[in-house]
């Protein structure tokens, strides 16, 4: 019984968080990923904005291994602004087997609440990432610099319709002005 009342919680919470897809026909991931060179701090550069992230600006993600083998997760995020009050969620990610690291289970709610996280697509010196899910509706373009510049935004972004996705869903994070 209690087994079924945390699956029916699972569902509701999902279907409360979760936005239209914007894609039906979600890839498989386009290539194996090597744990070692994913592990470090991603910023978010554009995102299907979900109720859990609503008004987060200046968004990282940051992947750390755990002495288990799994993944820990520290998500930041700006409230409201670039320079707004932080709010940081931590979870942690368990890789699928026979997923060529592409695939991970991810959760922030503790063990029965597990998450699908596919790293879709990468760039070969893993400076760009292109994160998703099997349903479309959650969608995630990481980087590991702040802001990108303008080709490489246009590669992103072609490469998120390649997928694709629409592109009219998506919610670009404003990030801190770098030093020059």
């Amino acid at each position: 019984m209690r087994r079924l009342f945390t699956l029916l919680l699972a569902g509701l919470l999902a279907a409360c968080v979760a936005g239209p897809s914007g894609n039906s026909r979600v890839p498989q991931p386009a290539r194996p990923v090597e744990l070692s060179r994913y592990l470090g701090v991603w910023h978010e550069f554009a995102r299907y904005d979900m109720a859990f992230e609503r008004g987060c600006e200046g968004v990282t993600a940051r992947y750390d291994l755990r002495p288990d083998g799994k993944v820990a997760v520290t998500n930041t995020c700006r409230q409201g602004a670039v320079d707004g009050p932080v709010k940081v969620a931590r979870g942690k990610a368990v890789p699928v087997a026979d997923s060529g690291g592409a695939k991970f289970k991810v959760s922030f709610f503790g063990p029965a609440l597990f998450a699908n996280y596919w790293v879709l697509d990468r760039a070969p010196d893993y400076s760009w990432a292109i994160v998703g899910e099997g349903s479309g509706r959650y969608l995630w373009i990481l980087t590991r610099e702040p802001v990108p510049s303008p080709q490489r935004r246009d590669e992103l972004l072609q490469r998120v319709r390649t997928l694709g996705y629409d592109l009219s869903l998506l919610r670009f994070t404003r990030q801190a002005p770098q030093p020059q």
